[in-house]
């Protein structure tokens, strides 16, 4: 609770709209209590109360009496705060505290900026001095010196030869998609359970994505349910690397060996995993990184494909930058789109690759403290790791066994929400998205989402954030 600051905080009845917006503009909650000569309390005004009356035609002298709004929300002394945190949501954010005789004496107050995120950038003075730089040289569309240093940074990180940087994740699926030839007619593999970028990459070649379920364990696709859905249309197989854990990409590719399968490595969310001490990007024909603001690093939008393939790396840069000949200038051979990155962009990821190492270090580090102070609760399944299999935790994600927990992942979602700690569901299952709702039982992608909880996984989250997030979770 906060305590009542009379001067800064509460205003009589009889002020006018110009007085209520000078005490709003000078303290620290965005509104004000009225109240009457003997303190007794009658109503709250917020900035956006303020806002709304000056637009529809109030003018800065109108009284308060203008407001006629319903009796605003109230706690009596001695109300335990476990009731009030259940009273928050997202319109009340201020709940004052009366006594017997409605005079205000506190308020409990839920400050939006003290919300512990799911996720965050971690930026420097290093991305600043570099974009300086951009906007000093003038180098701030696709073209400058950070575009190609970014690409080789990415593909000698990844253990790859070529690098092509592009808009998004999302865009690089689809040029690596478009450099093998997938179309109309086509059929690509992808599991239901991930993020849907995976899907509507293949529907813009014209190319249909083909459901798999998950695996249990890992909750990535799997590999023994594949081939059962391979048809003669089937063109390619893109596993996805969830939350930041590869694959059984050896299985996946003997699969694509004995089909002639294109495999492209959707690893948007696992940059700097490791399958078989090998890295991801490194793994398949051709493989996709993210740098969307959540990602493991960030250029705001942006995302780069890496291949060994010098055939298949020229295509790419071709495709994204108009379908334009490298000999001849404003000379288009072929349909092109403009998926290019920016200058800008790259300057931002040359400055996070620099701390690639360090980012997913904390990563873990964050996960393996999650791991330690919820591994006695019974009811949580935590994420899958090995020595085959170093997971980046790019979301650090866990299942929720009602049975056991007593709450479902959804109940503890909203108990974490009113403690100001942000969370995330697992993603919808594609086979039943409506856009995509093709009638398919995959019954281990949907066990996964109905059971799925992402925690607080920013690269500065502290150990006591870890422990506040944990202590709530384990107080059932």
């Amino acid at each position: 609770m906060k305590k009542i600051d009379s001067y800064k905080l509460c205003i009589l009845y009889t002020s006018i709209i110009k007085q209520t917006l000078q005490k709003i503009n000078n303290n620290e909650i965005g509104a004000v209590f009225v109240v009457d000569k003997k303190g007794t309390f009658k109503d709250i005004l917020t900035d956006g109360d303020i806002r709304r009356a000056l637009l529809s035609g109030h003018g800065l002298q109108s009284s308060l009496n203008i407001f006629k709004k319903k009796k605003p929300l109230v706690v009596k002394i001695g109300t335990p705060f476990s009731e009030v945190s259940n009273l928050f949501d997202e319109k009340i954010r201020i709940i004052p505290v009366v006594d017997n005789n409605d005079k205000i004496v506190d308020f409990h107050f839920r400050d939006k900026r003290s919300l512990i995120p799911v996720t965050s950038p971690y930026f420097d003075e290093r991305e600043a001095e570099l974009l300086k730089e951009c906007i000093i040289s003038g180098w701030v569309s696709s073209g400058g010196p950070f575009v190609d240093k970014f690409e080789n940074m990415v593909a000698e990180h990844s253990g790859t030869k070529y690098a092509i940087s592009c808009s998004s994740g999302t865009s690089g699926l689809h040029l690596a998609l478009l450099a093998n030839n997938i179309g109309p007619g086509d059929e690509v593999i992808v599991p239901s359970l991930t993020f849907i970028a995976t899907a509507n990459a293949v529907t813009y070649t014209g190319a249909k994505p083909i459901f798999v379920d998950s695996d249990f364990k890992s909750w990535n696709v799997d590999p023994k349910l594949i081939e059962a859905s391979i048809t003669s249309k089937t063109k390619a197989i893109i596993p996805v690397h969830l939350y930041g854990l590869p694959v059984d990409m050896d299985a996946i590719n003997q699969i694509a060996k004995n089909y002639n399968l294109i495999v492209i490595e959707d690893a948007s969310e696992a940059q700097g995993a490791k399958y078989k001490n090998k890295m991801v990007g490194s793994l398949a024909d051709m493989a996709v990184f993210s740098f969307f603001g959540n990602k493991i690093i960030t250029t705001g939008e942006g995302g780069m494909v890496v291949t060994n393939n010098k055939k298949l790396a020229n295509k790419c840069r071709i495709l994204r930058d108009h379908g334009m000949s490298t000999k001849r200038k404003y000379w288009h051979e072929v349909l092109g789109y403009n998926y290019r990155m920016t200058n800008m962009q790259a300057a931002l990821g040359v400055a996070q690759m620099s701390k690639i190492d360090i980012i997913i270090k904390k990563k873990r580090e964050i996960a393996f403290e999650y791991n330690k102070q919820l591994k006695k609760l019974k009811g949580i399944i935590f994420p899958f790791e090995d020595q085959n299999y170093l997971n980046v935790y790019w979301l650090y994600t866990i299942l929720i066994n009602h049975n056991l927990f007593k709450l479902n992942a959804t109940q503890l979602m909203k108990k974490l929400k009113k403690n100001n700690i942000d969370t995330r569901p697992v993603f919808v299952p594609l086979h039943s998205q409506p856009i995509y709702n093709c009638g398919l039982k995959l019954p281990v992608a949907n066990k996964i989402y109905s059971m799925g909880i992402t925690l607080p996984s920013a690269y500065n989250l502290e150990l006591k954030d870890i422990k506040k997030i944990c202590d709530i979770i384990a107080n059932k």
